[in-house]
């Protein structure tokens, strides 16, 4: 599981003195352009037996996106809620990432992005600060998930440059 200090802290590093939304509204446009007109054959591509390739990246992009609109709903439901984990490696392999379309990815991500960024901007201070008690990371605020999530971007458009030897 990537939920290490080491991991929490490369995430913040990409959003340190940066708006967490402006870089949540860009991600999807971003990772567009880093995969417009890549072969088909190199998306699907896993660049060692137990990496993912980029389409996999993109379909766990999508189902993040999902788990992270239901915590933010639910830590301003029910403020102190305890929210799980998720073991990311089982989840790709029951959704069978690898055989899921990029560009059906990308939609589903844009889509899911769009639907969040539209609730993000209408809420109250008090919105902003609900929390809830993450299984692996502990106390986290609806803005700290949003930051959390804007550096989560980052990792993987960092990650998908690797791949794709684009450097960093």
């Amino acid at each position: 599981m990537p939920d290490t200090a080491d991991y929490q802290s490369r995430l913040l590093a990409y959003t340190d003195g940066n708006d967490p939304i402006a870089m949540q509204s860009e991600a999807p446009r971003l990772l567009a352009e880093l995969v417009r007109g890549v072969p088909h054959e190199v998306l699907t591509a896993r660049p060692a037996p137990a990496k993912w390739s980029i389409g996999e990246i993109l379909a766990h992009l999508a189902e993040d996106e999902l788990t992270t609109s239901w915590r933010y709903r639910q830590m301003i439901e029910s403020p102190g809620i305890a929210l799980a984990g998720f073991d990311q490696d089982l989840w790709a392999r029951l959704g069978e990432y690898k055989s899921w379309a990029p560009e059906d990815s990308l939609a589903m991500y844009r889509l899911l992005r769009e639907a969040n960024l539209r609730m993000l901007a209408r809420l109250t201070p008090e919105e902003w600060d609900a929390h809830g008690i993450h299984g692996e990371r502990g106390p986290m605020t609806v803005g700290s998930l949003c930051r959390h999530m804007a550096g989560h971007d980052r990792n993987h458009m960092e990650q998908i440059r690797r791949i794709l030897g684009k450097g960093a």
